[in-house]
């Protein structure tokens, strides 16, 4: 096979597991990255079929130009880096203008310095299509065809609301740029739900995980007498995010569509029930909970029929996921 692909944010936590996936399936791989030392650490774990460019500001017009010219070779471009923070001074100048504008200069960039690439795949989320409010309506439906109803203003007003308007409106400016600027390229966009699972490598796990991946830290690290947290909502594995980007170039199927990536409810009580299951050897240290609190059917309800005809079910389970998120820790003694 001879298909490069370039990914941008090629050290993440989702980035990584799709770059191994590529490269497994024969894929060569061009990786963004912010530094040459993530960029060498990352061709030291992918070897050959890797190269990368150091892309050190992704919200700049133009940043992308000349890693793109330097390899006329990619006809696909992933686009999985994106800021992630609920703690910015301020919300409009570090969340919303650096998620959108980035959005906008990445697309143009492609557009201008690789007119070759003929497929896109922009990393979305499920915020990008159900307010925070909605999430915890059990009669809301989520589905491709919905966006989030969340405002710039809004967006401006608090750390969460940012977050979601930032994706919502990235989201939204990927779309109208494809149907105002008619560009080469068809896009696709993955929204994924809560995205758990393991790392990579085990040598990855840290005492400091991604925000999503400490949903299942957080719980193996109780102690007895804690408080179980109340994470709660929709959940996938990040392994079957990766195949689902990859599938959204694959299939034509995909292209000009929204996909949901989900598997099923998740939250704290239930990880917990798996540790335990699974890991006897914690039982003196963690707390056992209630079954009341493993209800999961308060939440909106996923309506992905359409997604699920481009990229299947969900390979992993919330009890794989969680089972092999702890095998890591272990390993790791974190």
């Amino acid at each position: 096979m001879s298909t490069s692909v370039f990914v941008s944010g090629a050290t993440g936590f989702i980035a990584q597991h799709i770059v191994s996936n590529l490269i497994s399936k024969g894929y060569k791989v061009v990786g963004s990255v912010r530094s040459t030392a993530k960029g060498e650490n990352l061709k030291k774990r992918f070897g050959a079929s890797f190269q990368y460019e150091v892309v050190p500001v992704l919200e700049k017009q133009s940043a992308f130009d000349g890693a793109l010219k330097s390899h006329p070779e990619v006809t696909v471009f992933l686009h999985t880096a994106s800021p992630v923070t609920f703690s910015a001074a301020d919300n409009e100048k570090d969340v919303l203008i650096p998620a959108i504008n980035g959005t906008k200069f990445v697309l143009e960039s492609i557009q201008k310095a690789a007119p070759q690439i003929k497929r896109v795949v922009y990393t979305s989320s499920i915020v990008a299509i159900a307010s925070y409010q909605q999430f915890f309506d059990p009669n809301f439906v989520c589905s491709e065809d919905v966006f989030n109803p969340v405002t710039y203003e809004e967006g401006k007003a608090h750390p969460v609301s940012a977050y979601f308007a930032s994706k919502t409106l990235a989201e939204k400016a990927a779309w109208e740029f494809v149907e105002n600027r008619k560009p080469a390229f068809v896009l696709t966009t993955v929204n994924p739900v809560f995205v758990l699972g393991p790392q990579l490598k085990d040598e990855d796990v840290t005492g400091d995980l991604n925000a999503t991946a400490e949903f299942i830290a957080g719980v193996y690290k109780l102690n007895k007498d804690d408080k179980i947290p109340e994470s709660a909502g929709h959940f996938v594995d990040v392994r079957d995010v990766a195949r689902a980007h990859i599938t959204a170039f694959e299939k034509d199927e995909a292209k000009g569509k929204r996909i949901i990536s989900y598997t099923e409810n998740f939250n704290s009580q239930l990880i917990l029930n798996i540790i335990r299951k699974h890991f006897p050897e914690l039982h003196g240290k963690l707390p056992v909970g209630t079954s009341e609190n493993s209800d999961v059917s308060k939440y909106a309800r996923i309506e992905d029929s359409k997604s699920k005809k481009i990229i299947g079910e969900g390979q992993y389970t919330l009890e794989d996921t969680v089972k092999a998120s702890v095998e890591q820790f272990l390993k790791a003694k974190v």
